[in-house]
């Protein structure tokens, strides 16, 4: 199939024309920067973006009080492009500036440019039904999913669950980055849970035989949780954080104390085994000092299954499209933000794209090219998102566009302090007019649906989607 001059310059034209709304929502939600669950301005927002433009809204999906999913359309097929919208906590950063900032001391900000992401897929999805209402005669849904706590929480993994993508016939996404490209590969499942040891107190030093202690029972779960680590695959992951260390007085046995963990392993069944033998570290750990322990699931997400298929079509139209073309303060503003970086993080990130761009980008650190694709073989991701769950479910495919200078690490100051600069804007743009011209192609050609659906199959190999959330787990709700 060949992507139509027609439809590349019909899908600018909407997406320019509407370019002042979408950058001014980005730029808010970058102001609200929610966390896990909280996103309720976000959320809002989008909605009402949304209903503007003509969508019927489908609002506290899945038990998410800040997910919903808004719909155009009739017929088949039905496309999703899946929005996030959360921001992270610790990270509050100024604007604009090339030095640590912080707006408010211990904040939040949007290091991941999830700002950008929910914002870029929502104009992606204006551009399709404007596409739609233009073309009376082409029949199908374009759908918008609101999808809430992809840092921590995992709504997408809700949406799958209680099968909200049954339906869905494709599936689009992108992220936020420093190069132009087309994803393929894998990334690591993930189970998160939090453990809490209860105790007695007592008094450190008149009578310690008559405490018990949490703090006790937590620092001996993560030292068993590191002998772990010798005794499983090399691609797993298990790190955690110390969420309550009992209190600041150490004449003081700590009587309740509580620390979170994330388990990644490369498939579903190696994390859940995983996250099992966690427990039994913290059995163990409660046992020692005859605490008690229990735990609760926070969130999990599935491996993500890669579609050569939608990823073909989505590179012939990121290449249509072409990267943004930057001005001089840009570039001056973007090589201001790489001088921050760690001389490790320039190193990596230079040994990625070769030392002929290696040094080009270290001086002027916004590509101005399309990586090329391939999907001979897949890359792997240490990390993890829950649109591994869509996948598992429905052909899914995405892009990363260059919002930030080249180099720069996600979850990070420096990604907080570009996400409302004008080449983040431009990336954010460059993904949406990727994604809408991707979905209506595969709206316009069956047979793309037709062999991305068959791919999947073959990919999955009769495996079927297993959810890593147990089924009496759900969402919380505004004040938990």
């Amino acid at each position: 199939m060949t992507t139509t001059l027609n439809l590349t310059q019909y899908i600018s034209n909407v997406i320019e024309g509407k370019s002042a709304l979408f950058t001014d929502a980005s730029d808010r939600i970058w102001e609200f920067a929610e966390t896990r669950f909280d996103e309720f301005q976000s959320a809002e927002l989008l909605m009402e973006l949304l209903e503007s433009e003509g969508f019927t809204i489908e609002r506290g999906v899945a038990g998410l009080e800040t997910g919903f999913v808004a719909s155009y359309g009739t017929g088949l097929p039905v496309i999703a492009l899946l929005g996030e919208y959360d921001a992270l906590a610790d990270l509050s950063q100024e604007a604009g500036i090339s030095t640590y900032h912080p707006v408010q001391p211990r904040g939040n900000g949007h290091g991941c440019g999830h700002n950008l992401l929910g914002i870029g897929a929502l104009a992606a999805a204006v551009a399709v039904k404007d596409y739609l209402v233009d073309h009376p005669e082409t029949k199908g849904t374009i759908r918008f999913y609101g999808c809430p706590a992809e840092e921590s929480g995992y709504g997408k993994t809700y949406l799958a669950r209680e099968g909200y993508f049954k339906d869905v016939d494709a599936a689009l996404s992108w992220h936020p980055h420093s190069l132009n490209a087309v994803m393929h590969g894998s990334s690591n499942a993930v189970i998160h849970g939090t453990f809490t040891f209860k105790g007695i107190s007592a008094h450190a030093a008149a009578a310690p035989h008559l405490g018990r202690s949490a703090l006790d029972a937590v620092e001996l779960m993560n030292i068993g949780s590191n002998y772990m680590r010798e005794h499983m695959i090399d691609q797993a992951r298990i790190h955690y954080a110390i969420t309550n260390s009992g209190g600041f007085a150490p004449n003081v046995v700590q009587a309740e104390a509580e620390v979170t963990y994330l388990v990644r392993a490369p498939k579903t069944a190696q994390v859940r085994s995983l996250f099992e033998r966690l427990v039994k570290v913290a059995e163990g750990a409660a046992l020692m000092t005859e605490t008690a322990m229990e735990f609760k699931y926070e969130g999990a997400c599935a491996n993500l299954i890669p579609n050569s298929t939608l990823e073909k079509v989505m590179h012939q139209h990121l290449v249509a499209f072409g990267a943004p073309e930057y001005e001089e303060e840009e570039y001056s503003y973007a090589k201001a933000i790489y001088d921050t970086l760690p001389l490790q993080n320039q190193q990596e990130a230079g040994a990625l794209v070769g030392p002929e761009l290696a040094p080009l980008l270290a001086e002027r650190p916004l590509p101005n090219f399309i990586a090329p694709y391939s999907d001979e073989k897949e890359t792997f991701i240490g990390g993890s998102t829950d649109v591994a769950d869509v996948s598992w479910n429905v052909p899914t495919a995405q892009c990363i566009t260059s919002t930030m200078a080249f180099g720069t690490p996600l979850h990070a100051w420096q990604t907080v302090a570009q996400g409302k600069s004008t080449y983040a804007h431009k990336g954010m743009l460059l993904a949406a007019k990727t994604m809408a011209s991707t979905a209506i192609e595969s709206i316009l050609h069956p047979e793309i649906v037709k062999e991305a659906k068959q791919e999947l199959q073959d990919r999955l190999g009769g495996e079927v989607y297993d959810c890593l959330v147990p089924a009496d787990v759900h969402p919380p709700q505004r004040g938990e």
